[in-house]
């Protein structure tokens, strides 16, 4: 029995603001943060976890942890984990609470730094890496941490059910395969918007050394711009390397198309993010309209149920879940499941302020017991930030190594809480 007897919550920020990493063609000025949860319990463990924002505002999202923190402590961990679709319903349906979303905005991130500091608790109570505890759950026990309402008429608890069972046989092979050579990785820390030409063709040349092979270049600000950094990536990665852009939601949906005939001569992978990331039909228009380049989406989708209606509606050809956007690891198994019947790959989005630590065992989760594919699928990867944590991420060659720590990776080192605790941690005093 482990009691869940205290919530704590600490606004984080890192001021990469300074130095324009993060930069894109929405978010000019990013201190990527984090509104950072600690669940205390009176045994030994505590869990860590934590919600992804970029700045102002990161407050906001720490009030409405404590909001929600009455549905928390108190609780026991195995009554909680027992029966987690009922828990996270709480979070998601709280009568009062829920005028603020539903299931999106300010109230979703917070439930999403909760669910995922239950996750660490649990996972370190066990003894392993939150991939692992999930890939030894049956396939029951899968389909049982999720809140199936709002589903059923894309795809159903059975359904999901022999999806995963159908896959169980050959999971110790995959995962031997997986220790052995790592998931394949795509990196983004060359294309940030803000960078000079000079530090781009350096930055490509130093991962190209380290063994990347899988690029992304931000776009979005003017069209003779773009041309001329998608020339410039391709100068320096070659034609072998696989090349994405990312426009960060910054087009109309007529916009996009015609912008992106500019592009076609740089045999990019995917477009990512090309209008409104709630536009599901305008997704589709401009994947039917720019093809056979790739649309990619889902960085800034709000819920399962706009993943729902992208993947119904034919409107993505990548799958590109949050770790934070959802409302914590369960939802993003539903969204796992809901990509594999519609047959579109699960590329994650990561980067930000431990992102990578996290979505790494979303990749190896989907992997080993979801869709057991690697074809066409890689998971993003940026270069910063990662010292702050007690299990940062390993990569090697361009891909990600498992993690092996028990927990969910989410857990920052006791001087960086300290330093970059917002407004009175050493990186902000005299800010």
């Amino acid at each position: 029995m482990t009691r869940l007897t205290a919530l704590r919550v600490l606004d984080i920020r890192a001021p990469t603001s300074r130095t324009l990493a993060g930069s894109d063609a929405v978010h000019a000025d990013p201190d990527y943060s984090a509104a950072y949860v600690i669940l205390e319990t009176d045994a030994a463990a505590a869990g860590h976890g934590f919600t992804f924002t970029i700045g102002r505002g990161n407050d906001i999202v720490c009030a409405a942890v404590q909001a929600l923190a009455p549905q928390v402590v108190g609780r026991d961990l195995d009554e909680i984990t027992g029966d987690f679709a009922a828990f996270h319903r709480r979070l998601t349906n709280e009568s009062q609470l829920r005028w603020l979303g539903p299931e999106k905005g300010v109230i979703h991130l917070a439930t999403a730094a909760i669910v995922n500091a239950v996750w660490d608790l649990w996972a370190k109570q066990r003894g392993v890496p939150v991939w692992q505890l999930v890939a030894g759950l049956t396939p029951e026990e899968f389909v049982g941490l999720i809140d199936w309402r709002y589903l059923s008429d894309a795809l159903t608890p059975q359904e999901a059910s022999e999806l995963l069972r159908a896959q169980a046989p050959t999971r110790a092979a995959r995962e031997a395969e997986l220790r052995r050579d790592g998931y394949p990785a795509y990196i983004t820390s060359a294309g940030w918007l803000g960078y000079p030409e000079d530090k781009v063709r350096q930055l490509c040349r130093d991962a190209l050394a380290a063994g990347w092979t899988r690029f992304k270049t931000k776009v979005g600000i003017d069209v003779a711009s773009d041309v001329r950094r998608c020339a410039v990536m391709r100068e320096e990665i070659g034609w072998e390397c696989e090349l994405m852009a990312d426009a960060n939601q910054v087009w109309d949906v007529p916009q996009a198309i015609e912008w992106l005939a500019h592009l076609a001569p740089f045999r990019l992978r995917w477009i990512e993010e090309p209008t409104s990331p709630d536009d599901v039909l305008g997704h589709a228009a401009i994947r039917r309209a720019v093809a056979p380049l790739r649309v990619a989406s889902g960085e800034h989708c709000a819920n399962k149920v706009l993943f729902k209606q992208l993947l119904q509606a034919g409107a993505i050809d990548y799958c590109q879940v949050d770790a934070c956007r959802l409302g914590g690891l369960n939802e993003v198994l539903a969204v796992l499941l809901l990509a594999a019947k519609f047959g579109v790959p699960v590329c994650p989005h990561a980067g930000g302020l431990g992102l990578c630590e996290y979505v790494q065992h979303i990749s190896v989760i989907d992997y080993l017991c979801v869709s057991a594919s690697l074809d066409d699928r890689s998971t993003e990867f940026a270069d910063h930030l990662h010292e702050h944590f007690v299990d940062p991420v390993r990569i090697r060659g361009g891909r990600y190594l498992l993690p092996e720590a028990p927990g969910y990776s989410a857990e920052m080192r006791p001087p960086s809480l300290a330093a970059l605790v917002y407004p009175h941690g050493a990186e902000w005093r005299g800010a």
